[in-house]
This record gives C-alpha cells, sequence and structure tokens, in this order.
C-alpha cells in the first residue's frame, strides 16, 4: 500500500505493508535509530515519536495509520531552541544514564514545555508517565526539565 508521510520537514512516499509498524518503518526503512523499538510493544515508551505535535508510541500503531501526516523524531529536533536547551540541563542534572530513553524523554518534555512554559513538579511528572527510565530514578530528570523551563524563560 502506498504511504504518503512527512517525517522530520522530509515528505515522501513509500509502499509498504499493511503491517508495517510506524517503529519499523522509521528505524529500517529511514534510518532514523533515535526512535527505539525494544519490543515490549509501548510499555517503555522509548518508541515515542510526536505524531502532528503529540507523542504518541510508535511501536504501537500501523505506519499507514500516520500516512498524511507530520512525524517528528529526535533527530528532527536537532535545531530546536528548546531541545538544546533542555541537553544542557540535562548534562548540568546528570538526568542521563543509560541514555536509552533519552529521545523519547526528550520529546515529551518538549510536548509539555511547548503548552506549559513554567510547569510545576506535578506537570513534569505526570508527562514522564509516558516513558519508563530503568536508570536515573526520574529525580534528575524532573530537575532538568524545571530548569530548563527556568532557561527558555530567560532566553525569550
Amino acid at each position: 500500500m502506498e504511504f504518503r508521510y512527512s517525517v522530520n520537514g522530509v515528505q515522501g512516499v513509500s509502499e509498504i505493508k499493511a503491517n508495517l509498524l510506524l517503529v519499523d518503518f522509521l528505524r529500517d526503512t529511514l534510518g532514523l535509530t533515535g526512535t527505539k523499538n525494544p519490543l515490549d510493544y509501548g510499555q517503555t515508551g522509548a518508541c515515542t515519536v510526536l505524531l502532528n505535535g503529540q507523542p504518541v508510541k510508535s511501536s504501537m500503531m500501523l505506519a499507514i495509520q500516520a500516512n498524511d501526516t507530520n512525524i517528528t523524531t529526535i533527530e528532527g529536533l536537532a535545531d530546536s531552541e528548546t531541545i538544546r536547551i533542555l541537553q544542557a540541563s540535562f548534562k548540568e542534572y546528570h538526568a542521563v544514564q543509560c541514555g536509552y530513553c533519552t529521545p523519547a524523554v526528550l520529546l515529551v518534555l518538549k510536548d509539555l514545555l511547548d503548552r506549559i512554559p513554567n510547569p510545576t513538579e506535578l506537570e513534569v511528572r505526570k508527562q514522564l508517565d509516558s516513558v519508563l527510565c530503568r536508570c536515573t530514578g526520574y529525580q534528575n530528570i524532573v530537575l532538568a526539565a524545571l530548569d530548563a523551563s527556568k532557561n527558555l524563560a530567560s532566553a525569550s
């Protein structure tokens, strides 16, 4: 079947099988390996991408369900001011250990900070519910997100 997509601002058309998962299309067809496929079918959230700006678990949907949508992976946010500030805060607060979940965490936090520029700790924690981090216990990720929100406010 024909799949029309826009991934990280690049438009394309591909012939795909009806049962192809979006995560597999991104990783195997487009080579965008920042989106992880832990084969847990969405439980860890490491497969998270932004679909029309909203976080979705790409291992929980067929690629064809994203037909004619805008998909953003972590690779597509390399020039984002929000991501740069989040990354600096992650470094400052040692919010990364193994790094496996980090692309998904950054995507869901970007979504949060785009919607709520000055989130509370509870709002950050609720947003992080969709991504499982087995290394950090989230405390430093939460601190980094709160720091990034302050830095974003002072940058604008």
